[in-house]
């Protein structure tokens, strides 16, 4: 797939909503383009997305997971006059996304509101102006200005438990050079990987199953519920990785594989398989061991649902805010993937 075919893939599930637990957007779209290729898809009772391959021998399985929820903001009450009052869904900043527009989901319409954060012209007496020398912006700081009366909220089906994302204007990414930078490529990008991986995989050694994982931002949910009632023999979890000074990472097209993160260390063995694959594809690997992160793979490893994972990861600047990846290292990903899934077992 060229740059341009990976950048518009993105481009489209990144412009379908998918806040954590509302994720029905993302999936009509998964669904329909898994079933396009003739695979068995379903959709589970955790929201997972799910299309299988088969393998050659039917008796062992492995799995690929991407999660394809976003981080956002969660309605926690409505005042009378059409302020909601929010707080974060997942890892989210208000600072991040900045005063400006805003989808609220709700039950019956989608609804535009403003994230906004008071007046600057402002002096001593009032309280916004420590958010200006003093203190970071909160969520409690914060508020979703809607304009709209109690009864017109109640009409759209906006209550207590609504999910807020950036506005869909706001979050169509932009290319620079042979970079995308967007909202929530924490993890449509990966999803993007999942669907090239259906297309391209034929005919494993063994069941291959691709799993858009739902509900991972706020505990990796979806994939904990799918690996508990699937026996695997490895899963390996498609991630962004954090560029910072701490971590020895450089930006540019090298994918990361990790060797441990925030919630423990990944298989070794199924890391040398990776690396192997990475070799016979002729990709540059870099290898990082980072905290303050976790993935479907090392919750999973924590929980003794798999035995064996892994996570594959594309560098990326801003995480869980406006983010800078490069289009070759997500193409990269999908090459290494696709090696391993040819000697799988």
């Amino acid at each position: 797939m060229t740059h341009d075919r990976l950048f518009q893939l993105i481009e489209e599930l990144v412009l379908h909503h998918s806040p954590s637990g509302v994720e029905t957007e993302i999936d009509n779209l998964l669904l329909r383009r898994f079933q396009a290729l003739g695979l068995d898809t379903w959709l589970d009772e955790a929201g997972n997305a799910i299309a299988k391959i088969p393998g050659r021998n039917p008796q062992r399985a492995i799995a690929i997971t991407g999660h394809k929820d976003e981080i956002g903001a969660i309605v926690k009450s409505l005042g009378p006059d059409g302020r909601l009052e929010v707080r974060k869904l997942g890892g989210t900043f208000p600072w991040v996304y900045g005063e400006g527009v805003v989808d609220i989901l709700g039950d019956r319409q989608t609804l535009s509101g403003i994230l906004s954060f008071g007046s600057r012209h402002i002096s001593h007496e009032s309280p916004q102006k420590a958010l200006q020398q003093d203190i970071a912006l909160r969520w409690e700081d914060a508020w979703v200005e809607t304009k709209c009366t109690a009864a017109e909220l109640h009409a759209a089906g906006v209550r207590p438990g609504t999910r807020v994302v950036v506005g869909k204007h706001r979050k169509r990414p932009i290319r620079l050079k042979d970079y995308i930078a967007s909202y929530t490529l924490d993890n449509k990008a990966s999803v993007a990987i999942l669907l090239q991986l259906a297309e391209r995989v034929k005919h494993p050694p063994v069941d291959l199953y691709l799993v858009a994982s739902a509900k991972e931002e706020v505990g990796a949910l979806g994939a904990l519920y799918f690996t508990n009632r699937h026996r695997l023999d490895a899963l390996i979890a498609l991630e962004i990785c954090p560029l910072a000074p701490e971590y020895p990472i450089e930006d540019g097209d090298a994918p990361v594989l990790l060797s441990q993160d925030g919630y423990g260390i990944y298989d070794e063995g199924l890391n040398a398989e990776i690396r192997a694959a990475a070799d016979r594809a002729a990709i540059p690997l870099q290898l990082a061991a980072i905290s303050g992160f976790g993935s479907d793979g090392s919750i999973a490893m924590k929980f003794g649902h798999v035995a064996r994972a892994a996570c594959l990861s594309f560098p990326t600047q801003n995480t869980h805010g406006y983010e800078i990846a490069h289009l070759g290292a997500i193409a990269h990903c999908t090459r290494i993937l696709e090696s391993w899934c040819e000697t799988a077992s």
